[in-house]
């Protein structure tokens, strides 16, 4: 059993917020979904984040990095250009990754402006939306697209078409740190 969190904000991409979810609940894992802000949102197609209602929705000050094992960043232009902008959240990603070298990372899309903002990239093999392979590159990863992309302990992929190798690739790897 290993436990996992979806952070997002509004306008996220909502097939990559809602793939994960419901694949996490599938592996029986104990999942917390924090959303900028505290509450439900919509995304960018209007599902409404998280699609289950009862699902209890947490502010990124009510969450600690040292709770879980695996965090997954969906993407969403729209939302990342805004909760990147979140230090506290910034903040809870930098210490994820640099505080427990057994925590995973599963980014896709966009979500990788994330990574990138929290410095955690820099010498790492990094996927992201195609149109962010400069600003990666400039972050000092090296961009490379292939349908999963794992370095140390982050999984990253650039589109959703890949979200079925990608989740289990980083599940694979947080079970076996176990």
């Amino acid at each position: 059993m290993f436990k996992a969190v979806i952070i997002s904000g509004p306008l996220a991409q909502d097939h990559e917020f809602i793939y994960p979810y419901y694949r996490l609940l599938e592996e029986r894992c104990e999942l917390d979904v924090c959303i900028i802000g505290g509450k439900p949102t919509n995304g960018i197609l209007g599902t409404v984040l998280p699609p289950n209602k009862d699902h209890n929705v947490k502010d990124i000050n009510e969450i600690s990095h040292g709770d879980y094992d695996l965090l997954v960043l969906p993407g969403g232009v729209k939302a990342m250009e805004k909760i990147r902008q979140n230090d506290q959240l910034i903040k809870f990603i930098k210490d994820f990754y640099e505080l427990n070298n057994k925590n995973t990372i599963a980014c896709i899309c966009s979500g990788t402006q994330l990574l990138i903002s929290a410095k955690v990239v820099n010498g790492k093999k990094i996927s992201g939306y195609y149109s962010m392979k400069d600003d990666i590159i400039n972050a000092g990863a090296i961009y490379t697209d292939n349908e999963v992309v794992a370095d140390q302990r982050i999984f990253t992929t650039a589109h959703y078409k890949d979200m079925a190798p990608w989740l289990k690739a980083a599940i694979e790897h947080v079970k076996s740190q176990k």
